[in-house]
């Protein structure tokens, strides 16, 4: 339906964000920390979104990135996470904190985030670790093309599953390709890797 909504940002409350584009203003659920990191009132923005419609009331959920999109999206599919609650939950920690906490199966850090009790804890680490941490390692040899990786993940594909894509794809090319045709190639290669062509 909606991928992104870009507009002049016009109010930002504590997890709202009021986008004004095309005539129409947008009243967005946003996590806190992604606010944060939103550009300033009367310059022009954009949120990645979500709408969640249901008989009795629609609502647009609103991210600074494809990643914590994602993120979101993992965690609603946690038994006794709604979307108002992934919100609150994404707005007490940052992305990096939250997948080091997941992967180190830190109870007490995903604690003391508001809105988690030790159950809900619990069920987060056994449905999620690994599924939304970003495999640095991965990443970081795929160097020069982390934008690559990044394009893969907003089209909708796993962030590992795309690094890996990415480099098998690299490995696969001739060292004298040029520059110039190499990222085009990477990307098309690293689609069919991922499509299973």
């Amino acid at each position: 339906m909606f991928n992104s909504i870009q507009g002049i940002i016009t109010e930002k409350l504590a997890d709202t964000v009021r986008i004004l584009t095309g005539g129409i203003e947008w009243d967005i659920t946003v996590p806190a920390t992604d606010i944060a990191s939103l550009p300033p009132l009367g310059e022009k923005g954009k949120v990645f979104t979500w709408m969640y419609h249901r008989e009795d009331q629609m609502r647009m959920f609103g991210f600074a990135d494809a990643v914590r999109r994602n993120t979101f999206l993992e965690l609603i599919k946690v038994e006794g996470i709604g979307p108002k609650q992934a919100v609150k939950i994404m707005g007490g920690i940052n992305q990096e904190e939250l997948e080091t906490a997941l992967e180190r199966e830190d109870l007490t850090r995903l604690e003391a985030v508001p809105g988690l009790g030790k159950k809900t804890v619990q069920k987060m680490i056994l449905a999620l670790k690994g599924k939304i941490a970003r495999d640095r390692g991965i990443t970081a040899a795929a160097g020069p093309y982390d934008e690559l990786v990044t394009a893969l993940v907003e089209m909708g594909y796993d962030k590992r599953a795309a690094a890996e894509a990415v480099a098998k794809a690299d490995a696969a090319l001739p060292p004298e390709t040029a520059a110039a045709d190499r990222e085009k190639l990477l990307f098309k290669q690293a689609i069919m890797f991922l499509s299973g062509v």
